[in-house]
């Protein structure tokens, strides 16, 4: 139960409260003045505390005033005279979570303590809750200091109190999603639902069924009438992440409801009229997928009303060491591990590396040095034996080597060379580069890649170390011309 500090200068009144309180299941702890009910206080302990009006020396309102000033955070109940309603009021309006009148029957200050601590528990529980929303949010706090995502961070800013439909580009791993959520935590419709809708996971059959729910009996298998997305979303904010995968034949339909705010279920005859807000994310070009016919250009149109790029991690190096530090105190967080930070060089070596996977590759690299360094701060060394740690070590070395071209002879000056396995286009198994250009070796690398693999996308994939989805996407990406493939 509660420890219940009584304050009443009369004895009387004192040993009723002291004895309906015992009797109630309580700890009860008594004072007979305010200096005396201070000491009780700085022992700690209080849960609750019953203060009489009236004492010598400061009154009750007096003590409601000291309690604030001196930051004690305990409820109080004021007992007042029966005649005097009018400082029971002014009791409540200094901040008395009650108050009881004299003469003190028990039943009454036995219901009036209940409640006051029922509200106590109530009042730590939101704390508790809001504490835990707050941290949730700080999680999902976007951070940045370049100047692309300053930039991003206006954009968003702007664009999140209107119903503007935002169309966000970007690489796979750059967190479109974030900025997604980010767009309807800061609108009006932050307190309504926020539904995702990943059209590149579901399998084809359902995706429109998905969007827009189902009648029973629609089709084989559709035992209950289904809510799709917009439904669900009503009020709110729908994310349709990777947009460009979704069929032609669905981006009619899409268009239809983006435009008139009404469809049908499968299987239904009825309109239903929704007030969704949409958001979409690609990693693909969609004005060019537009234009080649892959994407309906009326849809893309109506989707970027306000476009979004989101540029990739190598373009924006000075964002890496608030990223690295914010994965790293969260990691060590999550596994009850001190880490104080990362060293220079540690930093400088994530700074150096091109990330190929963007944040979301910084993220598992930082997770996995967490994890296994045995040092506070996080070293060089620390992360090593991944792709990455293997990419950053041939660079170190291939920067501190004398560059060699692929037949032996020494290149022009800028050039290098790049130790592959043997399966490199080179007999050497060495790889010429004319620069230090990380996107020019990227294209030089899958080049060799396809070659070895004879234009097998997958055997290239496997010698890249990438999946066949991030190959496609580099090979389909902006700045490379039909043909290139």
């Amino acid at each position: 139960m509660a420890t219940i500090l009584y304050v009443d200068d009369e004895p009387s009144v004192g040993l009723i409260l002291e004895d309906t309180l015992a009797r109630a299941g309580h700890t009860p702890l008594g004072a007979r003045s305010v200096p005396e009910a201070l000491q009780v206080l700085e022992r700690g302990g209080v849960d609750l505390i019953i203060s009489d009006y009236r004492m010598p020396g400061l009154t009750g309102l007096e003590f409601i005033q000291l309690l604030t000033r001196e930051g004690y955070d305990v409820p109080l109940i004021m007992l007042t005279g029966h005649a005097s309603i009018e400082h029971a009021v002014a009791s409540i309006k200094a901040g008395a979570i009650d108050y009881i009148t004299k003469p003190v029957r028990p039943q009454q200050l036995e219901l009036a303590v209940d409640q006051a601590l029922e509200f106590v528990r109530l009042r730590r529980e939101n704390e508790t809750l809001r504490k835990e929303v707050m941290q949730f949010r700080n999680e999902r706090q976007i951070l940045g200091d370049s100047q692309a995502v300053r930039r991003i961070l206006q954009t968003v800013s702007m664009a999140a109190p209107t119903r503007a439909t935002v169309l966000l580009q970007g690489e796979s791993g750059t967190g479109k999603e974030l900025f997604a959520r980010a767009i309807h935590d800061q609108s009006e419709r932050r307190d309504k639902p926020f539904i995702k809708l990943n059209c590149a996971a579901l399998p084809e059959g359902l995706v429109e069924s998905a969007l827009f729910g189902h009648e029973k009996g629609a089709f084989t298998g559709a035992i209950k009438r289904v809510e799709g997305a917009f439904e669900r979303a009503n009020r709110g904010t729908l994310l349709l992440d990777e947009i460009s995968e979704m069929r032609l034949d669905l981006q009619a339909k899409l268009l239809r409801v983006l435009q008139e705010q009404e469809f049908e279920r499968v299987g239904g005859t009825s309109p239903i009229k929704v007030d969704v807000r949409i958001v979409a994310t690609t990693n693909r070009d969609l004005a060019r997928e537009a234009d080649n016919g892959t994407f309906r250009q009326d849809l893309y149109y109506r989707l970027s009303t306000i476009p979004v790029l989101i540029p990739p991690l190598r373009e924006r190096p000075e964002d890496i060491p608030v990223l690295a530090l914010r994965f790293a105190m969260r990691t060590a967080a999550e596994i009850g591990k001190k880490i104080e930070g990362l060293s220079p060089g540690a930093l400088e070596a994530l700074q150096a590396y091109s990330w190929p996977g963007n944040v979301r590759e910084l993220q598992h690299v930082i997770e996995r040095a967490v994890i296994l360094t045995p040092d506070a701060m996080i070293q060089p060394h620390c992360l090593e034996g991944t792709r990455f740690g293997l990419a950053h070590t041939l660079g170190a070395a291939s920067t501190r080597a004398r560059p060699v071209g692929v037949a032996g002879a020494t290149p022009a000056m800028g050039s290098m060379a790049v130790a592959t396995g043997p399966t490199a286009a080179g007999g050497n198994g060495a790889i010429a580069l004319a620069s230090l250009n990380v996107a020019e070796a990227e294209r030089v690398l899958i080049q060799h890649a396809l070659a070895a693999a004879d234009n097998n996308r997958t055997k290239a994939a496997e010698l890249l170390g990438i999946s066949v989805r991030t190959l496609r996407n580099k090979l389909n990406g902006p700045g490379r011309e039909d043909g290139d493939d």
